[in-house]
């Protein structure tokens, strides 16, 4: 039971097939008190309801001002401390995808940036008062070293997300709390549909490049990577960004 005792605030969960999801899953099998934040609650209330133990849903649109202002106090009606925070909320407006780096105009640029990296920040400032004894936020990212076809302006707002989190860490590291990321290979989820993955001459599909292999529609290793950083097991660790993508990451091509 790696997570008893502790309460863990999960964001993104909008389907069955999400990490967010499976993450919220594992964490409640691991033994945490889970409390699920929504943009579209009814919608999220529903897919709860699929989960082992089903949580309460918070309201939450991060790009709000209101309801960040507000979400400490509503989020104390579920609890009066958090231990954990998954940052699972990214978007970008379809001129920023699909190869249209250079057309894309700043409007919604600022959309994908605000959306996918400072809400990192702004997230964790807003529970930051339910974390008074520390803990740990995990956030998910897309390796943002290089560059992906038709990824465009999300790999920049993931590059973002990546200096974020280091900067977090380093505020944060005095108040007990780590901040790291899940770099996930691409998944059948509704996120990553949009990340070009298919097989060239030179490098072939993901899978091939794996020397782990990968599975495509197996979120549980992501999952449950996120899990172990949510524990107690991480406690000197911080500003890392942990690669769950089969080794792809570490192999030259």
């Amino acid at each position: 039971m790696l997570l008893a005792g502790k309460r863990i605030l999960v964001t993104g969960v909008i389907t069955t097939s999400s990490i967010a999801f499976h993450t919220a899953r594992e964490a409640q099998l691991a033994g945490a008190e889970v409390v699920l934040t929504g943009y579209r609650p009814r919608l999220v209330r529903r897919i709860a309801e699929r989960l082992p133990d089903p949580p309460p849903v918070v309201e939450l649109d991060v790009t709000d001002a209101e309801h960040l202002r507000t979400l400490a106090d509503r989020l104390a009606e579920h609890g009066d401390h958090f231990d954990g925070v998954l940052h699972s909320i990214a978007y970008a407006p379809p001129t920023a995808l699909g190869g249209r780096f250079m057309e894309t105009p700043w409007e919604d640029v600022a959309t994908a940036v605000h959306t996918s990296a400072y809400s990192l920040k702004a997230l964790v400032g807003a529970v930051l008062p339910m974390m008074r004894d520390g803990g740990s936020v995990v956030g998910l990212d897309f390796d943002a070293s290089v560059s992906w076809p038709d990824y465009d302006w999300m790999g920049v707002a993931k590059a973002g997300l990546e200096s974020t989190a280091r900067y977090l860490a380093r505020y944060l590291g005095p108040r007990g709390i780590r901040v790291n990321l899940v770099a996930a290979g691409p998944l059948n989820t509704l996120a990553a549909s949009r990340i070009s993955d298919a097989p060239d001459e030179q490098d072939g599909s993901w899978a091939d490049r794996a020397p782990l292999g990968w599975n495509e529609n197996d979120v549980t290793p992501v999952a449950r990577a996120c899990v172990a950083l949510l524990s107690d097991w991480f406690t000197a660790t911080t500003g890392e960004i942990v690669h769950v993508d089969g080794g792809v990451h570490a192999m030259g091509f």
